[in-house]
């Protein structure tokens, strides 16, 4: 099987290729095409994944041999043959972040690449570059699956679901690790591959862990009110205690930016650099030494690797407290990508939370009944939202796709915010696919992290200014 990475030169590629040498992914790829629009970035993962260690001196576990790596400046010349494509993009670079990042900090608000008028902008530049990877691999590979990494991840894989229909499907560590987490907190750990008796329902990066079953009986609520299990990782640390025995339910972690709303911000504008100029500065002077190490390449990029994980969400914590090693071994994206690759493969199906729309499947159907674990086809699987909105839900895979599993109705302040997000998230495809500048205005308007409402146009100027093509994408639809 051929699997073609987009963004085959960002920093987390090797991730993926030392993944697909191991455990129930080996053998699972033949070749892997990595494709990039910077080949000095290609040249230098390149030099990373060929001094990366391998078992059985060149092989993997069982005497396969590692994928075939072949590398590409065109799109089309790497999309041709490819059986699955794994989409990690990032138009701008890490010096776009910096703009997603700097233009809202500098007006008051938070400055996070993914959430809030960060995440707006980032999306805006990207679903463009997207739906031009979609329809090329609608003519040059019907038959393959996108897997889709890149950010931000729920907005992304709805814009291209009109395209790609089934064929595209939304991933992401976060939710993922969460439920891992708390699960080992609570003691009783997850096999992989498996969701029984959870429940977690929300959208890309705004969601909540609400059930966690073993036995027949829900675990969660004296897992809350532990304070001290709570300590032992990162989302029971993030957020008070009583809080969250109040919520009655484990936030992912980006919740901090909406709990904590002002404290994130003043302490990200207290930090001496933003993240995206703290990544960008280690990858500038990384790049080029990774190209020049030879067999060394692979250890500078681990370590650099390592730094970087540590760096993560550390506006959320207090000075000196670290990630620890199970922070650090939440689950992984690569492993989240390569498990969905292998069910869609036929390899065995798998429970993931993905993000894909908010349909229930005949798969999960009782007919004539609607509880939380028993819904009609092509009803929603969170009550509340729109079935052809994209949600992040537990799903089962198989060779047929993702298939969402029925989950309970939200609180009622839970599904307000996801409302208004999904709406925010609604007027800015709109605005990417149509060059629609008045709903882009609106998008930033309307989302719960910009206040006051009437920064929406002050926002869109701000990326204007940063990202000249902005203005591009709104001419071409007039």
């Amino acid at each position: 099987m051929r699997l073609m990475i987009a963004g085959g030169g960002g920093f987390r590629v090797p991730l993926v290729y030392r993944a697909l040498g191991s455990g129930p992914f080996a053998g699972l790829v033949s070749e892997v095409v990595l494709y990039d629009v910077d080949p000095g970035r290609l040249e230098a993962i390149t030099a990373v994944l060929r001094a990366m260690p391998v078992p059985d001196g060149g092989g993997t576990p069982g005497g396969r041999l590692a994928p075939a790596i072949r590398t590409a400046t065109s799109l089309p010349e790497a999309l041709a043959g490819a059986d699955l494509v794994f989409a990690a993009i990032r138009p701008g670079g890490t010096a776009g972040r910096i703009a997603d990042e700097r233009v809202a900090q500098d007006l008051g608000l938070l400055g996070q690449e993914t959430t809030g008028a960060g995440g707006i902008s980032y999306a805006l530049r990207t679903i463009p570059e997207m739906l031009h990877l979609a329809r090329l691999m609608r003519e040059l590979c019907p038959g393959a699956w996108l897997i889709n990494f890149t950010n931000p991840a729920g907005m992304v894989t709805g814009a291209l679901v009109p395209v790609l229909g089934r064929k595209v499907i939304g991933i992401c560590d976060s939710a993922g690790g969460l439920v891992h987490r708390a699960a080992r907190a609570a003691g009783v750990p997850l096999a992989d591959g498996r969701l029984d008796g959870v429940g977690y329902y929300g959208l890309n990066h705004l969601g909540w862990l609400y059930r966690l079953e073993s036995g027949g009986r829900d675990l969660l609520p004296g897992l809350l009110a532990d304070a001290n299990a709570l300590q032992t990782f990162e989302e029971g640390r993030l957020f008070p205690q009583p809080f969250l025995a109040g919520l009655g339910a484990l936030p992912n972690e980006y919740l901090y930016y909406y709990y904590q709303r002002d404290s994130a911000a003043a302490a990200m504008r207290a930090m001496p650099a933003t993240r995206g100029e703290s990544i960008h500065r280690q990858q500038a002077g990384l790049y080029p030494r990774l190209a020049a190490a030879g067999s060394d390449a692979y250890r500078l990029w681990d370590d650099a690797r390592r730094s970087r994980e540590e760096g993560y969400l550390a506006e959320a914590r207090t000075h000196g407290e670290q990630r620890d090693e199970a922070d650090l071994a939440g689950g992984g994206y690569e492993r989240v990508a390569l498990a969905v690759m292998r069910a869609l493969a036929g390899a065995g199906d798998a429970q993931l939370i993905l993000n894909t729309p908010n349909r229930l499947g005949a798969a999960h159907s009782t007919p004539g009944q609607s509880t939380p674990g028993q819904s009609t086809p092509g009803e929603p699987a969170i009550p509340g939202l729109q079935a052809d909105a994209v949600v992040e839900v537990p799903c089962t895979v198989t060779p047929d796709g993702a298939v969402p599993l029925p989950q309970s109705a939200p609180a009622p302040e839970q599904l307000a915010l996801l409302r208004q997000v999904k709406e925010v998230e609604r007027l800015t495809v709109r605005a990417a696919t149509l060059g629609d500048r008045a709903a882009a205005v609106e998008a930033f308007a309307r989302h719960p992290l910009v206040d006051p409402a009437g920064l929406g146009a002050a926002l869109l100027a701000g990326y204007e200014q940063a990202f000249p093509a902005l203005r591009q994408l709104w001419r071409r639809q007039e």
